[in-house]
């Protein structure tokens, strides 16, 4: 039996942690369907600023997502005194050879024990560029829903623990058991984050980058160029593109093929027009270029 600790940490996503303990319960109650023991025994461990607790080498240690709605939130957590506890705690867990799991903000609690440095990990996509930005020596595949770079597994935004879920039920049950577990609670598989990362909330951390996106948007039929969102923003197009990469993780280029993207999406959705009208309408003039862009960020325009 795999013996796993569930962390609570004060201002936790209340939902990451139920979706947890839920997957869990499930993942044992098709095991005793089956004449089987648990796969899993499961310990929630409430977080204070002097938990104490030790682990083993047989132990997954899972950290549900943190509830923080603003970077300055989350930063303050890392560095109260329940922050750094948690940090000990995942720190001294892998030292003793647990595995080690976190979705969302948590993320940053494995990046802050030093748990990430040269592996592969990602995280909630509207942090990606603060995590990037705190973290060089980690390899953000932030697109990814899911990264398990055992020992260690990573998912991005909150609902994404869900997916952590199914992983570690895949690999420390059976993939049968992990199969058995979505189909009972309906569950999709899902790889990546781009579907749902909104280019508007991240451009809106910047005033000068939010801009650039309001006036591209006002001007979504024409051809534009690095030059002509620069001037929008009011920066020269080197400073633009360097706020660009801060803000939002991506360039010039690809900025305005996400704004497109979306703008298309939503035309798709609310109006009649045929697929050669919406292109035309957000600066293309073959649908098949449209269509092209949005397979890359795993989307499709709705029939």
């Amino acid at each position: 039996m795999t013996r796993i600790v569930v962390l609570a940490i004060p201002g936790g996503l209340a939902s990451s942690l139920a979706i947890t303990l839920d997957v869990l319960q499930t993942a044992n109650g098709f095991c005793r369907q089956r004449g089987r023991d648990d796969a899993f025994e499961v310990r929630k461990l409430d977080v204070a600023a002097r938990t104490t607790c030790r682990f083993h080498p047989a132990d997954i240690v899972i950290v549900p997502g943190l509830g923080s709605a603003t970077a300055a939130e989350l930063l303050a957590l890392l560095e109260s005194s329940t922050g750094q506890q948690a940090v000990r705690l995942v720190r001294r867990a892998r030292k003793a050879g647990a595995v080690v799991a976190a979705s969302c903000a948590s993320t940053f609690l494995l990046a802050e024990a030093g748990l990430l440095e040269g592996r592969r990990a990602t995280t909630t996509w509207w942090l990606a560029p603060l995590f990037r930005q705190r973290y060089p020596a980690v390899e953000l595949v932030a697109e990814q829903l899911v990264v398990a770079d055992w020992p260690i597994a990573t998912a991005g935004a909150a609902m994404a623990q869900m997916d952590l879920m199914m992983a570690i039920v895949a690999k420390f049950g059976s993939s049968n058991l992990a199969q058995s577990c979505a189909r009972y609670l309906l569950l999709d598989r899902r790889a990546s984050q781009l579907p749902y990362m909104a280019v508007t909330y991240l451009a809106g951390q910047d005033s000068r980058i939010a801009r650039a996106e309001s006036w591209l948007r006002r001007n979504i039929d024409r051809k534009v160029t690095m030059e002509d969102l620069a001037a929008a923003a009011g920066l020269s197009p080197r400073t633009f593109a360097r706020r660009l990469k801060a803000v939002c993780d991506m360039s010039p280029v690809r900025f305005a093929q996400r704004i497109r993207a979306e703008v298309a999406l939503t035309l798709r959705r609310t109006t009649q027009l045929p697929v050669d009208e919406i292109a035309r309408r957000v600066g293309y003039a073959e649908p098949s270029t449209l269509r092209r862009l949005l397979r890359r960020d795993q989307r499709v325009l709705p029939q």
